[in-house]
C-alpha cells in the first residue's frame, strides 16, 4: 500500500518556556520530532511531509539531517490540527495512497501500531486507547465497531464522560479524501480552529466507514512541559533497557546507564553502572564498557574494553580485543586490533596500529591553535609514559619513544626516539636549598 506520512510540528510550546521549537526537544538524545519519523519509515512512505510553524527553520535543518527527501511546508497561522494538516494538500497533489497523520510531539507510537492502523481497510481510522484516568481526553463515541464521533470532555454528556476509549489525535485516511474531509471542517468553536476531531463525524455523515485501532496508553504520549519531556526521556530509557536486556546484554544496574535513540549494543555485551550512551554508538556483541563512562558517535568492536572513566568521542573506531583504560579520551582516531590505551591518555586525530601500546599520560599534539593534525602509530609500536607526539608526526612499526619525550618528528620502523633535555645533578644543593626557603619562611612569620 502506498503510504505518506503528515507530521504536524508547528507548535511553540509554550509551557516549554524556550526559544526551541517544542519538537526539536530532545528525548534520549535525538528530538521528538525524530523520534516520530522514525517509527513512521515501519510505513516505507512514499511522501514524508512536515508541517512546520514557529522555528521552521531549525525545523528544516533538524528534518534534513535525518532524511534529505522529507519535504517542509510552511502553517504561517496556527489555526488548528485540520488546518495544519490541510498544508500538506500541495506537497501530496496526485498522491493517492494512504496519508497517515502524526504529532512531532507524541514520539512514542510504535511502528507496528502504525503498520495496523495504516492496513485498516476503514475509509477513515482513528488510533484509540483506554485511559486508566480518562480525564479530559476526547472520547470516542461507538456503535458496535464503528466510530461515530469524537466527543470533547466538555461537550460531553454524563455518559459519554464514562467512556474510557480516549482519541490519540493520530489518524488515516486515503490522501484525496482527507483533504476532501478538510474541506468540511468548520470552525464553530471558542477558538476559531479547524480540528481533524471533526473528521470522523463528517465521514460518516456521508456513509463512509470509520474504524478504531487501539494502542497501549503509553504510546499516546503527548508532550506540552519540561516535566512531560523528563517522564518521556524516562519511558523511553525504561523500555530500551528492558529490550536490550531481552536481546542478551548484560545492563549491571540498569536504571543507571543512559542510552539514546540509535543506541546498537551487540548480545553478549557488558555495561556497567552509570554509562552514558550519547547519539551515535554501537557496541558489538562480548565488548565491555566499564562504570563512569561516557561514548558518542563511536563503534566498539567485538571483545574491546573501555574504562571505567573513559571518552570515547565522534570519530572512534575501536577494533577487537583494544583496551581503552581508565581516564582516557579519545576523539577521530582508530585503534587497531589488540592495541592498549590503558590510562591517562588523550588520543585524537590519530591512528594506532595493532597491537601498540600507548603509555600513561601520552597525549597526541594534534591542535596548533588553528588546524588539526593527524599521529600515525605504526604496528607493535611502544609509546612511553609521558610522551607528548607533536601532530603531524608517524611513529613506525616496531618503534619505541622514552618515557617523557617530545617527539617533533618521525620516527623509523623500529627505532627508539628519545627526545628530553639530559639530567643535571648538583650536590648538595637541595639542603642548601631548603635551608633558604625555611629561613624565608621564619622571617616572613617573625613580620606578620
Amino acid at each position: 500500500m502506498k503510504t505518506a506520512l503528515i507530521i504536524l510540528a508547528a507548535g511553540k510550546g509554550t509551557r516549554m518556556n524556550s526559544d526551541l521549537p517544542k519538537v526539536l526537544h530532545p528525548i534520549a538524545g535525538a528530538p521528538m520530532l525524530h523520534h516520530a519519523m522514525r517509527a513512521g519509515d515501519i510505513l516505507d512512505p512514499e511522501h514524508t511531509v512536515i508541517v512546520a510553524g514557529y522555528g521552521a527553520e531549525a525545523v528544516t535543518t533538524s528534518v534534513a539531517s535525518v532524511d534529505p527527501g522529507a519535504q517542509v511546508v510552511l502553517q504561517e497561522e496556527q489555526l488548528g490540527t485540520a488546518h495544519a494538516a490541510a498544508q500538506a494538500r500541495d506537497a501530496l497533489a496526485g498522491f493517492d495512497g494512504h496519508a497517515v497523520v502524526l504529532f512531532g510531539d507524541t514520539p512514542f507510537v510504535r511502528p507496528e501500531t502504525l503498520q495496523e492502523l495504516a492496513a485498516s481497510p476503514a475509509d477513515v481510522t482513528v488510533l484509540g486507547f483506554e485511559a486508566a484516568d480518562p480525564a479530559r481526553y476526547g472520547r470516542l463515541v461507538m456503535n458496535g465497531t464503528q466510530l461515530e464521533r469524537i466527543v470533547e470532555f466538555k461537550d460531553a454528556t454524563p455518559s459519554e464522560r464514562e467512556i474510557t476509549l480516549c482519541n490519540s489525535g493520530v489518524l488515516a485516511a486515503p490522501a484525496p479524501l482527507l483533504f476532501d474531509l478538510i474541506d468540511a471542517v468548520g470552525n464553530n468553536n471558542a477558538q476559531n480552529e479547524y480540528y481533524l476531531t471533526e473528521l470522523p463525524r463528517l465521514a460518516r455523515a456521508r456513509g463512509l466507514s470509520v474504524a478504531v485501532t487501539r494502542c497501549d496508553e503509553a504510546e499516546t504520549l503527548g508532550i506540552n512541559s519540561r516535566a512531560e519531556l523528563a517522564a518521556a526521556d524516562a519511558q523511553f530509557q525504561t523500555r530500551a533497557r528492558a529490550q536490550l536486556m531481552d536481546d542478551g546484554v548484560t545492563l549491571v544496574a540498569p536504571d543507571t546507564v543512559y542510552l539514546s535513540l540509535d543506541t546498537i549494543i551487540g548480545r553478549d555485551a557488558l555495561i556497567e553502572p552509570n554509562v552514558v550512551f550519547g547519539p551515535g554508538v554501537t557496541v558489538e556483541s562480548g565488548a565491555t564498557v566499564r562504570a563512569f563512562s561516557h561514548l558518542e558517535g563511536c563503534h566498539v568492536s567485538r571483545g574491546a574494553t573501555v574504562g571505567p572513566y573513559a571518552r570515547l568521542r565522534p570519530g572512534t573506531e575501536l577494533a577487537e580485543d583494544v583496551r581503552v583504560g581508565n581516564f582516557v579520551e579519545i576523539k577521530q582516531a582508530t585503534i587497531a586490533a589488540g592495541a592498549k590505551v590503558n590510562h591517562l591518555s588523550y588520543v585524537g586525530d590519530a591512528t594506532v596500529g595493532p597491537a601498540s601500546n600507548i603509555g600513561a599520560g601520552t597525549i597526541t599534539c594534534n591542535y596548533d591553535g588553528v588546524m588539526k593534525h593527524r599521529t600515525e602509530i605504526g604496528a607493535r609500536a611502544f609509546i612511553g609514559s609521558n610522551t607528548m607526539l607533536v601532530a603531524p608526526v608517524t611513529v613506525g612499526d616496531d618503534a619505541m619513544t622514552g618515557s617523557g619525550s617530545v617527539i617533533t618528528s618521525d620516527v623509523e620502523d623500529g627505532a627508539l626516539a628519545i627526545a628530553r633535555a639530559p639530567q643535571v645533578e648538583k650536590p648538595g644543593m637541595a639542603r642548601k636549598l631548603f635551608e633558604m626557603l625555611k629561613a624565608k619562611k621564619a622571617r616572613q612569620s617573625r613580620g606578620s
